[in-house]
């Protein structure tokens, strides 16, 4: 058996839903509900603008939180922009940055593990600029190596766009390695940590990447709100990507300025809610440590990958993700089929290309399905997954598949 004191605090889980689909949405805490009931029970109000109590609370509350991701992450208060999600901040990175600085016959490393959110803008810069899109070969088992990444950089290279982790295989990329060897030739680092922030102590001083965005929703946050980390000196030297309210420094008919980061890149009213509860998401993961609930991961993960193995029928495609992420197929059983019967029995997997393509064709395949456990799962979450695998394999034999 395994006790878990932290099952108590997801109330979700009250309904007896086995939840393994954590890689797509985390469940939520009760403190960081509590957050969200707060603000909009009690404030509700706008930031930087009201000089009334609950505008005043709600702009101080807002700015802690800058000042406790800037914490959490090692970096500079004035290099944490808010943004509705990871997505935003690559694009945010890809349009403000790169159509401005790359050029025809510059290059963009990217690879076949990317996110779609990782890989489509700069796909789309690259068309735009006539920049050229370099993938780094993935090794025998699709992991990224440092000596793949030197065959593909060239003094050519200008940006570097990687996932710290794959939202399908769940490896970690060694980034410090790379990132190192990118600046050699004076390219960029753009980390999609979107995977890896709920799992890894990251110091972004310490990995010296220019760019990291994450999401809150993954990490035990609101939905609606992400991270942008972004070197001071690149930041102010970019364009803001969105115009409107609080974000100028002065309009006038002719031209107008703009505020300095992060404000510039902070268009109109933000989602204040889910920025504070953001705040409390991050100090419900310090409380307990990421460390300890990596350990407590490993443990289920290798619980799961040794049940799962001895079903003959089982495809299992990342045997030794460091990240709980678990992908695998049924034999001869299309993963949105399989899917259904598992959504019957209330356990929560993910099925599809994960808005990874690029790694299913890699793998061969046109889709699987996705288990992703954390620090809420246990054993017992493993063996009901277990049993509905079982009683799925005979299901559809029974049908003919």
């Amino acid at each position: 058996m395994m006790t878990n004191p932290w099952v108590k605090d997801f109330p979700q889980l009250n309904s007896g839903m086995c939840y393994l689909d954590t890689a797509a949405t985390s469940l939520k805490p009760l403190s960081v509900i509590e957050t969200l009931d707060h603000y909009y029970h009690d404030l509700s109000a706008n930031i930087h603008r009201g000089m009334y109590h609950a505008a005043v609370e709600t702009t101080q509350l807002y700015e802690e939180t800058r000042e406790t991701i800037a914490r959490f992450i090692g970096a500079e208060t004035e290099e944490i922009i808010f943004t509705r999600g990871t997505t935003s901040g690559l694009n945010m990175v890809a349009f403000s940055y790169g159509l401005a600085h790359l050029k025809p016959g510059d290059e963009i490393i990217v690879s076949e593990l990317e996110h779609h959110s990782s890989f489509l803008p700069w796909q789309e810069v690259a068309k735009r600029t006539g920049a050229v899109l370099r993938f780094v070969t993935l090794n025998e088992e699709g992991r990224i190596t440092v000596e793949a990444f030197q065959e593909t950089l060239s003094e050519k290279t200008k940006v570097v766009a990687l996932t710290y982790v794959s939202n399908v295989m769940g490896f970690i990329t060694p980034l410090k390695e790379i990132v190192s060897l990118a600046h050699d030739t004076d390219a960029i680092v753009v980390v999609d940590a979107a995977q890896a922030i709920q799992h890894i102590e990251i110091d972004v001083s310490d990995l010296d990447c220019d760019f990291l965005a994450f999401s809150g929703h993954k990490m035990l946050g609101p939905t609606g709100i992400g991270i942008l980390y972004g070197k001071q000196n690149l930041l102010q030297s970019m364009e803001p990507f969105e115009f409107g309210g609080d974000m100028n420094e002065d309009v006038e008919k002719g031209q107008s300025t703009w505020k300095t980061a992060p404000q510039k890149f902070e268009a109109g009213t933000m989602p204040i809610a889910s920025v504070l509860g953001l705040k409390t998401a991050v100090e419900y993961l310090q409380s307990i440590g990421l460390k300890q609930i990596s350990e407590h991961i490993e443990k289920v993960h290798r619980y799961a990958i040794a049940q799962l193995s001895q079903i003959d029928e089982v495809t299992i495609y990342n045997k030794t993700s460091e990240t709980g992420i678990i992908s695998f197929n049924l034999s001869d059983v299309p993963a949105h089929d399989a899917i259904t019967f598992f959504a019957e029995q209330d356990v929560a997997l993910r099925a599809g290309q994960h808005c990874a393509k690029l790694i299913c064709d890699w793998l061969g395949i046109h889709s699987c399905l996705r288990a992703s456990v954390y620090l809420y799962n246990t054993y017992k979450d493993v063996d009901r997954l277990v049993e509905a695998v079982k009683q799925a394999v005979k299901y559809f034999k029974e049908l003919g598949f």
